[in-house]
């Protein structure tokens, strides 16, 4: 290097500030349209869990911070910061984070507002930064409602006399890292750097600038890389032994189950879980509902133009697999075909427009499902009011209304306005089962008929008893309800447990569903999951006495399943104690007695009656801190715990009087991981 260049470098050293690796400026002209909003941020980069944003309103309501994972770099003096008011909406404000060194400096209008010192990271030199805007970070719920006019990312330490000679949509003398003017049909990263860019629901480009309202986030990419989820050689401790939930990469929240099949020999499930490229379908398939091998992602935005919500799988009348789904960010929902055995390709998605006998058309948008009835496709589009439609080509689409008949059973114990989201229809018994969920109780059903084109329900139960808690998941729901036929012709039913358990993404164990003639729904494990048990212990006659109990003291390990035979008649209270600690606290409970309509399992209450002269069976299943339980195949709930006991310290215990116990059963369980690695 001659002489004059060392000085010019010197020169710009001086000027500009000496850029270390972590060095950065994030600079956005953006107005605001909303102060209501907590946590949002303009926009992000983001590097795996790790990132940085302009975010608003996530320490106190109107203020401004540097956003971080676990807010490592957001402890900012606020107390004499003025928040943004309602004077500020409908202008142009230019926010500016400046990352240099070990400090943080937050500048409004190019004029200082806040500063933290910090140890900053670099995120600016990471091959697989995405950029975020709306979300705090990719895979957040929390949003900001603004318009955005331009935005960039300079890869070093801009003075307040720099930002302030920045203008917005004009270049700068110092080269940004990337930049978003927002001008043009068609959104493009000025540098090149980012050359995929992809929208949610609730954003959109319009005159200039990128419009984000609730829930939309834009998310940049430099490359579309195809994935497959796979689970760790050595996964923490804490991670389920045989229940199927997502490992990763990206986060499986929301986790629905959505299109299942059985075809060709396997079974295949497909999962929602969130990447950087948004809503995707994780795809698996077994030979026996139990044992999953996942295979590549390909329903993705990237590939589909969209993201990928609820939605059910089900065969042409020619026998192709094929799947409707809420296409998020679409405006539609959407119907594709398999166009492999492997159900590894798949056409491009095809918009549902249904037009009504008075030529309007609708496009009814929310979670959608199909089903056939005397060679006419049927198809309903959920909601606060779910309406139906009917093609004979899958084409062309009428509309008919509203799903539910206006002879709708008050007394049904439920509002005919409750949400039916993640629907999913079929025969079953003499019977019509409308399975769903609403977002507010979790998952639950119908049981009714068809009458002039319309489901007509005469009874509706729950399979769920907590209320959804968004904010705190210690209370598992019960959620997202999918189910198919399996090669036997069982119909097996799978949900999505919205719960702290790890890792994200949890399936609940698979469920046989039967109606028979009594009209009494039957809810059973499915029968291959008897296929993971080893080391059984058994005892037989025994008898508990009054205020005693019996400690199962060779059951061990945190995978265990347990099977229960109680004698009539029963004791007016008595049950089983688990997963304490050593001293005997922090026990989950099962109780029940004589004459009971309810079974408590931990914090619920499941209705549940015994027969005259019917003896209680529980089948109980132990994942870790996660505990599924079965009563005489009519009922059945789902629980956490805190905690997770390598000693699961099973006690039967009696009150009032003596307790026979015919049989007790006790296996432990095979890691449905490890037996699938050379699936």
């Amino acid at each position: 290097m001659t002489n004059m260049a060392i000085g010019s470098l010197l020169i710009y050293l001086l000027v500009t500030g000496c850029n270390t690796n972590t060095d950065k400026t994030m600079v956005s002209w953006v107005e605001i349209k909303d102060l209501g909003v907590q946590g949002g941020s303009i926009f992000t980069i983001q590097s795996g869990e790790k990132f940085d944003g302009i975010v608003l309103g996530a320490i106190e309501s109107g203020k401004w911070v540097a956003g971080s994972e676990d807010k490592k770099r957001s402890t900012f003096e606020l107390n004499n910061i003025k928040a943004e008011t309602e004077a500020s909406i409908g202008k142009l404000i230019q926010m500016a984070i400046v990352y240099k060194g070990n400090e943080i400096i937050i500048y409004r209008n190019g004029e200082l507002y806040a500063t933290n010192k910090s140890e900053n990271i670099d995120l600016l030199r990471v091959e697989d930064n995405i950029v975020v805007f709306g979300a705090r970070h990719n895979d957040e719920d929390d949003y900001i409602n603004v318009e955005i006019e331009d935005a960039r990312i300079y890869s070093l330490a801009l003075t307040s006399a720099q930002l302030k000679l920045l203008k917005p949509n004009e270049p700068s003398k110092i080269e940004p890292y990337a930049w978003w003017d927002f001008e043009g049909e068609k959104i493009k990263e000025n540098t090149g750097r980012y050359n995929l860019n992809l929208f949610r629901e609730g954003a959109e480009i319009r005159d200039g600038r990128l419009f984000i309202g609730k829930w939309g986030v834009m998310t940049a990419l430099k490359e579309f890389v195809e994935e497959k989820p796979k689970w760790p050689d050595n996964p923490p401790d804490n991670w389920l032994t045989f229940h199927l939930a997502h490992p990763g990469p990206g986060d499986g929240f929301p986790g629905d189950p959505n299109p299942m099949y059985y075809y060709k020999g396997r079974y295949h499930l497909h999962y929602i879980y969130d990447n950087n490229y948004g809503p995707a379908y994780a795809h698996v398939s077994s030979t026996d509902m139990v044992l999953w091998k996942w295979h590549q992602t390909v329903l993705t935005p990237p590939l589909t133009g969209h993201g990928m919500y609820s939605g059910t799988g089900f065969f042409t009348k020619d026998g192709k697999p094929a799947m409707i789904y809420h296409g998020e960010g679409s405006g539609s929902n959407m119907i594709s075909y398999a166009l492999d055995d492997n159900l590894d390709e798949w056409s491009k998605p095809e918009p549902i427009v249904s037009m009504d006998e008075n030529g309007e058309v609708h496009e009814d948008y929310w979670d959608p499902d199909i089903w056939e009835i005397d060679d006419t496709y049927y198809a309903l589009s959920g909601g606060k009011e779910p309406s139906l439609m009917k093609s004979a080509d899958l084409k062309n689409w009428k509309h008919l209304g509203k799903l539910l008949h206006n002879d709708f059973p008050e007394d049904i114990g439920i509002p005919r306005e409750e949400d039916i989201s993640c629907a999913n229809i079929f025969q079953i018994g003499d019977k019509w089962m409308l399975l769903c969920i609403s977002h507010r109780i979790g998952c639950r059903y119908y049981l009714g008929d068809f009458v002039d084109e319309k489901f007509l329900p005469d009874e509706h139960h729950l399979m769920n008893w907590t209320d959804t808690n968004w904010e705190d998941f210690s209370n598992l729901s019960y959620f997202a309800p999918e189910s198919m036929i399996s090669e036997d012709g069982r119909r097996v039913m799978y949900t999505w447990l919205i719960t702290d358990v790890k890792p994200t993404g949890v399936q609940g164990l698979p469920r046989e569903l039967e109606l028979p003639e009594d009209g009494v729904l039957r809810i059973k494990p499915l029968k291959e999951l008897e296929s993971l048990r080893y080391d059984e212990i058994s005892y037989e006659d025994k008898t508990i006495r009054k205020g005693l109990s019996f400690l199962l003291d060779k059951v061990e390990g945190d995978a265990v399943e347990l099977e229960i035979v109680f004698e009539v008649p029963l004791p007016k209270e008595f049950g089983i104690n688990m997963l304490g600690n050593e001293k005997g606290n922090e026990e989950l409970n099962i109780t029940y007695g004589k004459g009971q309509k309810e079974l408590r399992v931990g914090k619920i209450n499941p209705p549940f009656g015994l027969y005259d002269g019917e003896d209680l069976t529980l089948r109980i299943f132990i994942d870790k801190n996660l505990i599924e339980v079965f009563a005489n195949d009519r009922q059945a709930a789902v629980v956490s715990h805190p905690s997770i006991r390598k000693n699961p310290n099973i006690k039967i215990f009696t009150k009032d009087k003596d307790l026979v116990v015919k049989e007790i059963h006790a296996w432990k369980m095979k890691s449905i991981y490890e037996l699938s690695s050379g699936y």
